[in-house]
């Protein structure tokens, strides 16, 4: 039995879960999530619990099943407390601005890069340096954020680039001068 796939999800107060087949929607105060699971994995409601099962020991049973359960318990936070994703630009004259749906983004190029928001992603920028992705969907909220990284990656030598909050950039020494 996979460790993640047997451990049953608790659904918090105000998110209510409805199962037909192998479609799920989710729906709570943040707004409603829906997905089509993948066959030999079944979902059952128990009370406040939900359980993600499989149909037989077969090795797509298997691999589904730790996959589905987390897929379900993501949906059902993301729609409860949402997920967010805090970037931090580095660098001199390096800044963001966010209008609306755009994020605009000043990062050493000769044009300022812009960038339009999918549906359900909410952008922040704090103090011109610190961008905030946040939204239900845990999937979309980590490929902007991974995307609005890759418009300028942080840089070895000196620090310089998109990064994330937590994220740590080993430095190198660069050249030696001529002695």
């Amino acid at each position: 039995m996979s460790r993640i796939g047997k451990k049953p999800i608790s659904l918090p107060n105000k998110v209510t879960i409805d199962i037909k087949g192998q479609h799920i929607a989710v729906k709570g105060p943040k707004g409603s999530l829906e997905l089509d699971l993948p066959s030999k994995v079944k979902v059952n409601q128990e009370g406040e619990t939900v359980l993600v099962e499989r149909e037989d020991d077969s090795r797509t049973a298997r691999e589904r099943h730790g996959l589905s359960r987390t897929l379900v318990a993501n949906m059902i936070e993301g729609v409860s407390k949402g997920f967010e994703k805090r970037l931090s630009i580095q660098g001199v004259g390096y800044r963001a601005q966010a209008q609306g749906t755009k994020l605009t983004l000043n990062v050493g190029y000769s044009k300022p890069v812009e960038m339009t928001m999918p549906k359900g992603i909410n952008i922040a920028v704090e103090n011109n340096t610190q961008v905030i992705v946040s939204g239900i969907d845990k999937a979309i909220v980590g490929n902007t954020a991974a995307k609005i990284r890759a418009v300028r990656p942080p840089e070895p030598y000196k620090g310089k680039g998109i990064r994330y909050v937590d994220e740590f950039v080993r430095r190198k020494a660069g050249k030696a001068g001529k002695k």
